[in-house]
């Protein structure tokens, strides 16, 4: 199936659920990001503010403070993106496309400042690849040549797919998927183990 036509029928499903369903899923899929060695090991995570029923992000900032992490989270500043850090969600107010950020005050930061980065999408599959909202700010920022963090693809379960997106050379690629159920992560030659969390 084309991108655009995955996009827009997704897009669809997640904001059909529930807050009740959001809230659940919201809260399983973040304790399962918690329980990562690669984000106990960050010194810097990066995460987002949810917009359109995405999976939120609340409970992980607030044990990345509890944690003694710095957190950056992302603005677009015209058709490039930029990190900022913030001290709470006081700091982030309605930017480009309605979505909250940080307010423009301090240090911009670049991808390779982090140490792992949490992204959203709209879909992946299980080799690790997304789809965003199309306009590609996370592809040209992820591609800076220092970056050296981890990549997790935050998502609902059903937003993983079990075929593979047609993927573009310039697209970044998730070593983690992490849903409300699971986890997938890549291994070498795009061989993907999956973890199945469910029982959890």
């Amino acid at each position: 199936m084309p991108k655009r036509s995955l996009r827009q029928q997704m897009l669809a499903r997640r904001r059909a659920i529930s807050h009740e369903e959001w809230q659940e899923a919201s809260r399983s899929a973040q304790l399962q990001l918690l329980t990562l060695a690669e984000y106990a090991r960050a010194g810097c995570i990066a995460l987002y503010a949810p917009a359109h029923n995405e999976i939120d992000t609340a409970l992980i900032l607030a044990d990345a403070f509890a944690a003694g992490k710095k957190v950056l989270y992302p603005a677009v500043c015209g058709q490039e993106m930029v990190l900022r850090h913030v001290t709470g969600l006081e700091c982030l107010q309605r930017g480009c496309f309605g979505i909250l950020e940080p307010c423009p005050t301090g240090e911009d930061h670049l991808a390779d400042q982090a140490d792992l980065f949490v992204v959203p999408g709209v879909v992946f599959d299980r080799r690790g690849h997304r789809i965003g909202y199309g306009k590609g700010f996370y592809d040209r920022f992820l591609r800076h040549p220092g970056r050296t963090a981890h990549l997790v693809g935050l998502c609902h379960d059903f937003q993983l797919i079990d075929g593979d997106i047609p993927a573009d050379g310039h697209d970044i690629q998730m070593e983690i998927i992490v849903t409300d159920r699971r986890m997938i992560r890549s291994k070498d030659r795009g061989v993907i183990e999956q973890v199945d969390q469910t029982s959890r």
